[in-house]
């Protein structure tokens, strides 16, 4: 379905060690915890929220599909969730947060846009906006990976600090629409990114914590 580039880079990253993972398998870290990856289940998940309404939702072997590319990515650039210790991508397997995670859409108007919509864990959620930036600098600084001119980014209405979040989401993809360039900056969830980050990224919205 997305043809050969998304083979081809799986082969490439798992050959490739991510400096920010601990340097041993998830699986074997709570193991029945998690939905097989292969697996579609949607009371694990978040339900589709505002962004994705009135589009084409993706389900059952559509969303592994795409998802599987979404933690290759992740994995190439580093985009991990620090509290738990794992890629992003993951957490949408973790049967302990059933409400928290991607789901997808293709845009109604434009089939070469992919809509992503980040549910986090709580309304409180410290890392929402690293990982909302790193998960669309990942998807779109990597688009021959997968099928998409665009992957447009937006967090659940449900986080505190949403239409923040979104603001800064709509500058990036502004900026890349226009410059055909993902903005530069330090992915989320790596440690020791976040000081350099702020320095570097004057829309970073500040976190409570």
């Amino acid at each position: 379905m997305f043809g050969e580039s998304y083979w081809t880079i799986g082969s490439v990253v798992r050959d490739t060690m991510n400096p920010f993972s601990s340097g041993r398998s998830a699986d074997a870290d709570g193991e029945g915890s998690f939905d097989e990856p292969d697996a579609f289940v949607p009371d694990h998940l978040p339900d589709p929220g505002p962004f994705l309404e009135d589009h084409d939702v993706l389900e059952g072997e559509a969303h592994v599909a795409f998802h599987d590319i979404a933690r290759d990515l992740f994995e190439e650039r580093g985009v991990y969730d620090a509290t738990f210790g794992y890629n992003l991508a993951r957490l949408n397997l973790d049967r302990r947060h059933p409400e928290a995670g991607y789901r997808y859409a293709v845009d109604a108007d434009d089939p070469t846009v992919l809509r992503a919509e980040f549910s986090p864990t709580t309304e409180f959620c410290p890392q929402a906006d690293a990982l909302v930036k790193g998960s669309f600098r990942a998807w779109n600084g990597l688009s021959d990976s997968h099928e998409y001119d665009l992957v447009r980014v937006r967090v659940r209405p449900s986080h505190h600090q949403s239409e923040s979040l979104n603001e800064t989401l709509e500058s990036l993809e502004s900026q890349y629409r226009e410059s055909g360039e993902v903005p530069s900056e330090s992915v989320g969830g790596r440690p020791g990114s976040g000081a350099r980050g702020r320095e570097e990224d004057d829309t970073t919205v500040q976190s409570p914590f």
